[in-house]
């Protein structure tokens, strides 16, 4: 899987979630803080790794920032982009499953090494669910997206 890392820092936990994503076996594409010669602004490196996803050249994205919170805004400014803030695995299953999230956000200052593997092995082991409630609501994001829903 090509997957498009983007972080505003260079931080230790970006650094091992690029490791971590190419230990699994996946092709990284880095942004940002990641990228020498990038800019580093979350808003700008999130939307980079999120508009990847959303053109198809890359399966999926992992925005982080200190928070998180910043980058998975940005990204969810991207039409065709789900992003989800997870700070634990469950959030992460939960966001793949009911969401159909392909986009993941991380925080740099809580992910600790050890959750990151937790996050990632549940992000990956889950799968868009098929409950139609479910279905219902990722058409209606989409819809969203293309300015179609109207209040």
């Amino acid at each position: 899987m090509r997957i498009s890392v983007s972080s505003d820092m260079d931080e230790p936990m970006a650094r091992s979630l690029v490791a971590e994503l190419r230990d699994r076996g996946h092709e990284v594409a880095t942004h940002g803080a990641l990228n020498p010669g990038d800019d580093p602004r979350w808003a700008v490196c999130s939307e980079t790794a999120a508009r990847e996803v959303a053109a198809g050249t890359a399966d999926q994205a992992v925005v982080c920032c200190w928070t998180g919170t910043g980058a998975s805004i940005a990204a969810n400014k991207v039409p065709g982009v789900r992003a989800a803030l997870c700070t634990d695995a469950y959030t992460a299953d939960g966001a793949r499953r009911w969401n159909d999230a392909n986009v993941l956000a991380l925080s740099l200052r809580l992910t600790s090494e050890p959750l990151l593997k937790e996050i990632l092995d549940a992000w990956f082991a889950a799968e868009a669910g098929e409950d139609p409630e479910d279905r219902e609501n990722v058409a209606h994001v989409e819809r969203l997206d293309l300015g179609r829903n109207a209040p």
